[in-house]
């Protein structure tokens, strides 16, 4: 990147912030979380010459992609720090439950939407498996502002969203071990990736049961000494998610969960780095990431293929909603914070996209499917957050203290 190309990408990161503060003034005045107006800069911006070329210039694009990942990591492991374990087990029974239902139906009206649609049963089943996954990392900061990370409502979705992934994690295994069987080539399978999450589990245990007390011998002498240990197990277990395929959305979680235990240790020093993460994630990172969702949303896909689409998102909105409604009568939540959490749950641009990416570079599915498919996933991605948001300002109150 030579001088005038840094000059314009300075340029364009200042447009970005300064249109994301101005946006978030305004929404904040009507109970809108401001992180969401970096969302519809990103839209907004998409459509200006100008910031197109950013997909024009490898060293613009892989830089804002670079930020947008490390904004995923910090916002995460921010939420991490404030996750209490305890709570977790004690809700473990109802988050499985949650995880099997939030998953089961979308794949099921998926399927049968393809199926209905003219796909043979292959590509349908491929098609469905690409309803289920969840993009905690977009509704999660929501929830963080509305201050309900420890409700039971945040608990729900924190505790499916993880095990979600993992279900991501065999998806994709399962779609490249036949994309591998249908074109000839190589792949890992499913064992190596079962053996890579078992492996991740394991050492988050270790780090987690061991940690703390070895620390207690080599305490940090200050702020920044904490600080940097942070970023080492952070980075550490975000590329170790990556690495075994699990991802780095449950390494940087982890890493927070990890890392809790000091930061209580630590009292007045894990405060503050408590807040300097948390200033650090949604005043710099997370505008980034958000911009960058915004930024690569595909609105113009429902124009070239509406009815494909619409029954996508449909398909996928629905099979969640109906999953999550059924914890009613289960007895295991009230309606209003079932349809919080479905709407929640519901936030899509994630894992799917990179299997309709590899379906389509593999020749399994058509440009037409595909476009679908990420227009549908891009939908989703700007109507969850705003509506989940408009949920919380409405319900927040009655069902924040929800037994």
């Amino acid at each position: 990147m030579n001088e005038i190309e840094l000059g314009q990408l300075l340029l364009s990161l200042s447009v970005v912030f300064a249109l994301t503060y101005a946006l978030g003034y305004l929404l904040s005045k009507f109970r809108i979380p401001s992180i969401l107006a970096a969302l519809f800069v990103g839209i907004g911006l998409s459509y200006l010459p100008l910031f197109r070329s950013i997909h024009l210039v490898p060293a613009f694009e892989s830089t804002y992609e670079f930020l947008a990942d490390l904004g995923v990591l910090f916002l995460l492991f921010y939420i991490g720090l404030q996750i209490e374990l305890r709570e977790m087990k004690r809700s473990g029974p109802d988050i499985i439950w949650l995880t099997v239902l939030n998953t089961l139906f979308p794949f099921l009206f998926g399927t049968v939407a393809m199926l209905v649609y003219g796909y043979g049963w292959a590509v349908a089943l491929v098609i469905g498996m690409t309803q289920m996954p969840t993009a905690e990392a977009v509704i999660v900061p929501i929830l963080d502002e509305f201050k309900m990370i420890k409700t039971r409502i945040g608990t729900f979705i924190i505790g499916a969203g993880v095990l979600d992934d993992i279900i991501e994690v065999v998806m994709v295994g399962i779609v490249s071990v036949w994309i591998g069987a249908k074109t000839g080539e190589s792949h890992g399978g499913v064992a190596g990736l079962f053996a890579g999450i078992i492996a991740f589990m394991l050492i988050v245990w270790l780090f987690y049961r061991w940690m703390p007390r070895v620390m207690k011998k080599w305490e940090p002498e200050n702020l920044n000494t904490l600080m940097i240990f942070s970023l080492v197990v952070l980075f550490g277990f975000g590329g170790f998610g990556e690495y075994v395929e699990l991802g780095m959305v449950v390494g940087a979680i982890m890493a927070g969960v990890i890392m809790r235990p000091m930061f209580v240790q630590e009292e007045q020093k894990g405060e503050i780095l408590s807040q300097t993460t948390q200033t650090l994630s949604y005043g710099f990172f997370g505008v980034l990431f958000f911009f960058w969702v915004g930024f690569n949303t595909d609105i113009a896909g429902f124009l070239e293929e509406p009815l494909l689409a619409i029954v996508l998102f449909v398909a996928g909105t629905f099979g969640k909603l109906f999953g999550v409604l059924l914890m009613v009568p289960m007895k295991k939540m009230h309606l209003r914070e079932a349809l919080i959490v479905g709407v929640g749950l519901n936030a899509r641009l994630t894992t799917e996209i990179i299997v309709s990416q590899l379906l389509y570079s593999a020749g399994i599915i058509d440009l037409k499917l595909f476009t679908a498919l990420v227009a549908a996933s891009s939908f989703t991605a700007i109507t969850v957050p705003l509506l989940f948001s408009l949920l919380i300002r409405f319900w927040g109150e009655e069902v924040y203290h929800a037994k």
